[in-house]
């Protein structure tokens, strides 16, 4: 890398992708040599975790560096507070050119739309302030289905019938390859345009449902090969928040063993055709000369229960939904490259990492810190000894509710009970519920969350570093200022 340029940035989120699905992570039949070559010429980050479920929580975590608790959006469909950073404005004031291939899924605030018939109000799926959307491909899905057009295809009704029939075309017509081709056709012009610096943020829908993987892939792994799930807790001994997603039609996992093998199998199939489209991006940027001179980033908003304690999809809880890959390569620290890091690390990491590559300060609100020791060979004694996250559900009684219900502020405050809180160290993992109720687990003699603690003296200590969590990563964005004839402290961001 020429040392009077800074790097280039790639940011990859594979939406949904649980961190035991890598081959290089031992899985016993999944295959994906370009991730795994990622692996080997960059970090990779064994306890890797997100922040929240589902997607838009998950990505405010990743785009902002903050945990849910301050970025608030608990929901698809929350807004994000239009006075929060990101990591596509930054990317502005270091100069850089953020453009965006996929979705961010980060609904518009409210507050900066003046006029009530501004589409961005129609949807969630908003686009992150600060990116150039070159290829948006959001709600109907219209570009892809345009293309598949062109590619011969009858136009599928609508997205999620063209994700659904994905099995029926081939592979290389698949929504990933679509997504991964026009990232690298901006990658050839860019080369000849310009030499400014850019970040590009590929954002696949794959391994996310419908399980359904594109051509050949549907096909690459026999369901007999997977491996059974993890079964839930009786009944009786299970919290109600569990029992709840058991009954509910997109939460619960199919009862068929054959039906829940046949999801494995194609969920595989999804992330093996992913890995084989990144292998086209990194293919591209050598031959563009710009495969050490780029940062890349390779992480999910959250994770897949595929069965786990009887579930799909994700939230509540447990492991399954939050442990994700999570892969650096900075080509500045070659020496590092092949290592692997067992420190608890944070998508909330990811954009003071990328802070620090672009060589701007990391702002102020950001709950993480730069993975930066790390890629550099440095084992900071003041890590972090736990990940965390939280799930929030009271979108679901929002939807579901009337505006009396939720006009009843400030005398009816039932949404501010319908959340969670985790704290997973190496041995156990503590969970806090917003009505007061707690679990424990004991992952030292059992990692599959099946085994509870219960001796007081033995929880309190958890309980208490969870609190202890809580209340160091409140708001500090002008905490750290004084105003006493001057500025003092910290300056504002």
């Amino acid at each position: 890398m020429r040392a009077d340029r800074r790097p280039n940035v790639v940011l990859v989120t594979l939406d949904q992708f649980r961190a035991d699905h890598l081959g290089v992570a031992g899985h016993p039949f999944v295959r994906t040599p370009h991730l795994d070559r990622l692996a080997a010429h960059g970090v990779r980050f064994a306890r890797h975790y997100s922040q929240a479920a589902p997607c838009g929580p998950g990505r405010a975590s990743l785009y902002t560096g903050m945990y849910q608790a301050n970025h608030r959006v608990v929901a698809n469909g929350t807004p994000l507070d239009a006075g929060f950073d990101n990591v596509a404005l930054a990317a502005r004031r270091a100069g850089y050119d953020p453009v965006l291939f996929g979705y961010t899924d980060q609904a518009v605030d409210p507050r900066t739309v003046t006029d009530a018939s501004d589409p961005r109000l129609a949807s969630y799926e908003g686009i992150l302030p600060g990116f150039e959307a070159v290829m948006p491909v959001v709600d109907d899905q219209r570009p892809w289905l345009d293309w598949l057009v062109e590619q011969g295809h009858a136009r599928p009704s609508s997205g999620a019938e063209a994700w659904e029939t994905e099995p029926d075309r081939p592979a290389g017509h698949s929504l990933a390859a679509f997504l991964t081709g026009t990232a690298i056709d901006w990658l050839e012009h860019r080369r000849i345009e310009t030499d400014r610096p850019w970040l590009l943020h590929l954002s696949h829908l794959r391994p996310h449902p419908p399980f359904a993987a594109a051509g050949h892939f549907a096909t690459m792994y026999d369901p007999s090969q997977t491996e059974p799930p993890i079964t839930p807790l009786p009944a009786g001994e299970r919290h109600r928040l569990h029992d709840s997603m058991l009954r509910h039609p997109l939460a619960a996992a199919p009862d068929d063993v054959d039906e829940i093998r046949w999801l494995r199998a194609q969920y595989a199939g999804m992330v093996s055709e992913v890995d084989h489209q990144l292998g086209r991006l990194w293919a591209a940027l050598e031959q563009l000369g710009w495969w050490d001179d780029t940062v890349v980033v390779v992480t999910s908003d959250h994770g897949e229960y595929l069965g786990d304690h009887g579930l799909i999809q994700k939230g509540g809880c447990f492991e399954p939904s939050y442990h994700v890959l999570g892969i650096v390569r900075d080509p500045r620290h070659a020496d590092q490259h092949g290592t692997v890091v067992d420190e608890f690390t944070e998508n909330v990491d990811v954009m003071p990492t990328l802070c620090d590559a672009m060589g701007i300060a990391v702002p102020t609100q950001c709950d993480g810190v730069p993975l930066t020791p790390f890629l550099r060979g440095d084992d900071p004694p003041w890590w972090r000894d736990a990940a965390h996250w939280e799930y929030d559900w009271r979108g679901d009684l929002i939807e579901l509710g009337t505006d009396e219900d939720v006009a009843a502020w400030p005398w009816d405050r039932r949404l501010e009970r319908q959340h969670l809180a985790v704290r997973r160290d190496a041995e156990s993992a503590y969970v806090h519920y917003g009505n007061g109720t707690w679990e424990c687990f004991d992952l030292a003699a059992d990692p599959t969350w099946r085994t509870r603690i219960t001796d007081p003296a033995s929880i309190l200590p958890k309980a208490q570093a969870l609190l202890a969590w809580r209340t160091r990563h409140a708001d500090r964005r002008l905490a750290g200022t004084l105003i006493d004839h001057g500025i003092h402290g910290r300056p504002p961001p």
